[in-house]
């Protein structure tokens, strides 16, 4: 089923059409999902093909929440490095990044390279 945007959508919206068209998630390289809000940032892990979401973090988690301190970017650092212990912990090794249809730097930037620290292959 061909994702569709509507007519006058903003440019993130077009992008993340743009990109979710290429970027598909497996079980064995499951889709690494960033969405970041003016506060926070969320990350999951999703297979595509089973439809079910397999690891998340975020900054409002309880296992994230507690240590937080700092500007939002050392914050997104922490959600990178927990998204990729909980991959770990379920044997997921690679994943494909998706940027949601934001500018690869800054937050977004943080969680990947993170991740990619912490021992995940983005």
């Amino acid at each position: 089923m061909p994702i569709l945007v509507k007519k006058g959508a903003s440019g993130r919206a077009r992008r993340k059409v743009r990109i979710r068209k290429k970027v598909n998630g497996t079980a064995v390289r499951p889709r690494l999902n960033v969405f970041r809000s003016a506060k926070h940032i969320y990350a999951q892990v999703i297979d595509d093909d089973s439809g079910k979401t397999l690891a998340s973090a975020s900054t409002v988690a309880k296992g994230v929440r507690e240590g937080l301190s700092g500007k939002k970017t050392e914050r997104a650092s922490l959600v990178g490095a927990a998204i990729a212990e909980r991959c770990k912990a379920l044997g997921i090794e690679t994943v494909v990044f998706d940027r949601n249809g934001y500018k690869y730097h800054g937050r977004v930037k943080a969680v990947a390279e993170a991740a990619r620290e912490a021992g995940l292959k983005v």
